[in-house]
């Protein structure tokens, strides 16, 4: 099995996060692996308890209820890549997409079927073991099939907050945080279908007197008001998110709120094991910023690759928040203003 080095850039999502993950996969010595923990979510993954190769496969392998209810709904994110091919096997209509052949095997290959076929092949042969021997079994696999590269780097956005269990299963991996200022992503944030249905999942809670949106089922529906039962069910308007009126400081505090518990988090991974980037650093100052990531992840920093970058990240537009009128700007800062205050004292 190829020595792979491990990194994972976390952050709150909407900081720039898919743009850079597009910006490694470029680079012929890194297998860039994208969205992994948002396609598959189970907690249990990143746990002790053996798998055998069929029983980790299946996690992998089977339809994601929530992507494929957004998908069959319109309410699809631009990370959603599987279904916009021209050509596939799968449709979350009928026989639902997998897990992983909707955010993570298309931004590897063209044809992500026939890597899910040969992944299926591989992977149901392997022994029982940890999740993580598996993981690392799958990048080295994945690795094998795309020149073998020493590097690889997942990505998925909202993920800081996992960084204890991303640590405990992987001892040895570095993470890079990738941050935003609080503003622009809050404001990307309230545009983006999944964060806005963040406070309206614990606004349901709420209604219902549950603790935590996990909670919710679709019987719960009977108890919602019309403009939030539906949301519970198969099929829904994604007006119903994207046109209800939630305020842009919830999306500050959001903001804040997973800064301050995930920079927590990581002061339990060694210095030397972690940096930070900073999103807008990165655009005004990205060949500096792209060697400075190269070494940290171990590779080398082609001025191929370097040129590469910089051309895709020239798009980045920051500063969308300062365009707000007084009236949503003010109290937008405010909300963010814990999270900025915690940033700087952590660096």
């Amino acid at each position: 099995m190829v020595n792979q080095k491990l990194t994972f850039v976390v952050g709150t999502g909407r900081c720039g996060s898919t743009a850079l993950s597009q910006v490694i996969n470029i680079h012929p010595d890194v297998l860039s692996i994208n969205e992994l923990f948002a396609s598959i979510p189970d907690a249990e993954m990143l746990d002790e308890a053996p798998l055998s190769g069929p029983e980790f496969w299946g996690y992998l392998s089977r339809p994601n209820v929530i992507t494929n209810s957004m998908i069959r709904n319109g309410a699809t994110p631009p990370e959603f890549l599987y279904h916009k091919l021209p050509k596939r096997r799968f449709d979350a209509e009928t026989t639902g997409i997998p897990a992983i052949s909707v955010m993570v095997l298309p931004h590897l290959t063209d044809d992500p079927d026939a890597l899910f076929d040969e992944l299926e092949s591989e992977v149901t042969s392997w022994p029982t073991r940890r999740p993580a021997d598996h993981w690392t079994a799958l990048f080295a696999s994945l690795g094998a099939r795309f020149g073998n590269p020493g590097a690889v780097v997942e990505r998925t956005g909202l993920s800081i907050g996992r960084v204890p269990e991303m640590h405990r299963a992987f001892p040895e991996a570095r993470f890079v945080h990738l941050y935003r200022e609080g503003p622009d992503c809050a404001v990307s944030m309230s545009r983006h279908f999944s964060f806005r249905m963040i406070p309206m999942l614990w606004e349901m809670a709420m209604h219902l007197g549950l603790e935590t949106p996990q909670h919710l089922t679709p019987q719960h529906a009977a108890q919602l008001p019309p403009d939030l039962a539906p949301l519970l069910s198969d099929r829904y308007d994604p007006a119903l998110v994207m046109e209800r009126p939630i305020p842009l400081s919830a999306f500050g505090t959001l903001w804040s709120e997973t800064i301050v518990d995930g920079l927590r988090k990581l002061d339990d991974v060694p210095a030397e094991q972690r940096t930070a980037l900073s999103y807008e650093t990165l655009l005004e100052e990205p060949e500096k910023e792209l060697i400075r990531l190269a070494e940290f992840i171990g590779v080398e920093a082609h001025r191929t690759w370097l040129d590469a970058s910089i051309a895709h990240l020239d798009g980045g537009r920051p500063g969308a928040a300062r365009k707000l009128p007084e009236a949503e700007l003010t109290p937008l800062l405010e909300s963010c203003s814990p999270g900025t205050r915690a940033l700087a004292a952590h660096q």
